[in-house]
């Protein structure tokens, strides 16, 4: 769902008790549309998210860490020449509306103190940031509105800020039994469900919370009050329960309170916090997306130059088949050949006994006429011989095709474990030292070779494991950095990550074991199977050829286990 007014002032509920008196010790901006606030509270240090991103736009606590470019965008240097070193004195949300307002009080450049505020405007696609000074003018926002954009309301520095025109409906906080019954005798009984009714008449509110309503109340005009001031009430007491809607395994939706209008086929799995409810909600999705915006010029390549190896691989296989044969081009020339004495030159076809047949049946050969009877002979014996030829040299191709195959399936498999910049500028290194992209002239001489780190969990008995995001963290983990007596794991015959259980010169417990090898079926191809067979072997039993692609290794000594993917376990072992 959106993050809708109710929502979110469930959130700045949330966040009021842990925020008002932080200090703004640090900030950054990982992306265009987000600002992070590292902040130092009473009792411990947060990171607080501002989001002004059209897909998601929201504020909350988080502990996802987040890379930040070299160079900062031009209003995170704002922010930090106005807002570091100050402290929030309140934390604010207009009543139905998606707009929160952080005012600080911090020091000018002459060392007086200001205030500053910093307003976030939750509202779908025209989510914006905008910073002010004291007198309410608009310093400067992350998503400037000129007069072409929006002729109503525009956002520039040196403006007067004012707030977004609220909706025409009626305040869902303030509204008395005696107007709501007015309002709903004013609806047709057939005009439309009562769902729709609730959204057209009250502000704050989301499709899924009406329909959730209208649900409980059963669809009955009578209970609906009921149900609705049962729903406002519980608001103005804060009581909330932060809730994530799950699908097949998978985050579907959120809400502040459990929705039942799914039925048993969706869970119900309730947060400790609604930031945590937040993070654990957006996290894969948000990954997937920076994905596919900073990484679609090599996603692209590597996806053509797979499927130009798959069409490849389908035409080398037809030929292969085709060799099948050769045997028959070889019997046709001996065929030939006994039977020299009565052919002509000229003749299109030999009709003989195939004296190669059990049965003695006669065969029509093909002949071209322009050639001589044994000129005949030869063209079968030479085209037997090339197709013996065509066949090793085809098994080889092919054999070559399906690992390059493999390596390009490999990296499009890594893209999903990619977290942050560092992942993605790893796999382009890879992919330039690999020759699928190209480096680009002007930033060959300054460009430096990033090392990402691969993702860091801890077993319940204490041991370290570590899971490789791409190739060449693979690599690193297993034919650098690990040591001989440590345990590797790969899931069997597929594509997944490499995986170490540092056991320290210990011997590891069972239990760790165990729990290495389901983060390497859950980190592999295999994470939606039931069974997956995963084999690990000391690190001294596992080789890479000379030449080889980067994450490919051999191994020989080795044990097989059988689990089953847990995500939940992976997400419980991780260290952050």
């Amino acid at each position: 769902m959106p993050l809708d007014a109710i929502c979110l002032t469930a959130l700045v509920g949330e966040l009021r008790d842990k925020l008002l008196g932080a200090k703004v010790d640090k900030i950054y901006q990982p992306a265009r549309d987000e600002i992070i606030l590292a902040m130092r509270g009473r009792n411990e240090n947060v990171k607080l998210l501002l989001s002004a991103s059209p897909a998601h736009p929201r504020l909350q606590l988080t502990g996802i860490s987040r890379d930040n470019p070299e160079q900062p965008p031009m209003f995170c240097m704002l922010l930090r020449k106005h807002l570091q070193g100050g402290r929030l004195l309140e934390l604010t949300q207009p009543p139905a509306e998606r707009l929160v307002e952080l005012r600080f009080e911090t020091l000018n450049e002459l060392g007086d103190r200001v205030e500053r505020r910093l307003v976030l405007e939750c509202m779908g696609r025209r989510a914006n940031l905008v910073l002010l000074d004291e007198a309410g003018r608009i310093t400067d926002c992350i998503r400037r509105v000129d007069g072409d954009m929006s002729a109503k309301r525009q956002l520039l520095p040196g403006m007067f800020y004012r707030q977004p025109e609220p909706v025409d409906k009626v305040d869902p906080f303030t509204v008395t039994e005696e107007e709501f019954h007015t309002l709903l005798a004013r609806c047709p009984q057939e005009e439309k469900r009562l769902d729709g009714w609730i959204l057209d008449t009250f502000g704050g509110i989301s499709p899924l919370i009406a329909r959730e309503i209208a649900f409980r109340a059963g669809e009955d005009r009578e209970a609906l009050s009921r149900e609705f001031f049962r729903l406002m009430n519980d608001v103005k007491e804060n009581k909330f329960t932060p809730v994530i809607l799950e699908r097949e395994g998978k985050p579907a939706d959120f809400s502040f309170l459990p929705i039942l209008q799914y039925g048993p086929e969706t869970g119900l799995l309730r947060q400790e916090s609604f930031s945590a409810m937040l993070d654990a909600f957006y996290a894969q999705r948000e990954a997937a997306e920076r994905v596919k915006q900073k990484g679609q010029d090599f996603i692209k390549s590597v996806t053509h130059a797979r499927d130009r190896v798959q069409r490849k691989l389908a035409n080398q296989e037809k030929e292969l088949e085709a060799t099948r044969d050769r045997e028959r081009l070889r019997q046709f020339g001996d065929i030939i050949t006994s039977n020299l004495y009565q052919m002509e030159r000229g003749m299109t076809v030999l009709h003989t006994v195939d004296f190669y047949d059990p049965e003695g049946r006669e065969v029509d050969i093909p002949l071209d006429p322009l050639l001589t009877p044994q000129q005949n002979a030869g063209r079968y014996y030479k085209n037997y011989n090339k197709a013996k030829t065509a066949e090793e040299k085809l098994t080889e191709q092919i054999e070559k095709g399906r690992r390059e195959l493999d390596y390009l399936n490999s990296v499009l498999e890594n893209l999903s474990l990619v977290e942050g910049d560092k992942d993605l500028q790893e796999i382009r290194q890879e992919l330039i030292d690999t020759g699928y992209l190209r480096r680009q002239k002007t930033a060959a001489k300054r460009e430096k070779r990033v090392t990402a780190k691969p993702m860091e969990f801890r077993s319940t008995a204490g041991l370290r494991i570590s899971v490789g995001k791409n190739n060449s963290q693979n690599d690193r983990l297993t034919t650098k950095d690990a040591f001989k007596s440590d345990i590797w794991f790969h899931a069997q015959k597929i594509h997944g990550s490499h995986v170490i259980l540092w056991t320290e010169g210990r011997t590891p417990d069972q239990e760790s074991i165990h729990q290495a090898a389901v983060l390497a079926a859950w980190f592999s191809q295999a994470r939606e199977s039931g069974k997956v067979p995963v084999d690990f072997t000391p690190v001294k039993y596992v080789k890479k050829p000379a030449g080889a692609r980067p994450g490919f290794v051999v191994y020989t000594t080795y044990e097989t286990t059988n689990v089953t993917p847990d995500g939940e376990l992976a997400q419980r072992l991780r260290v952050k």
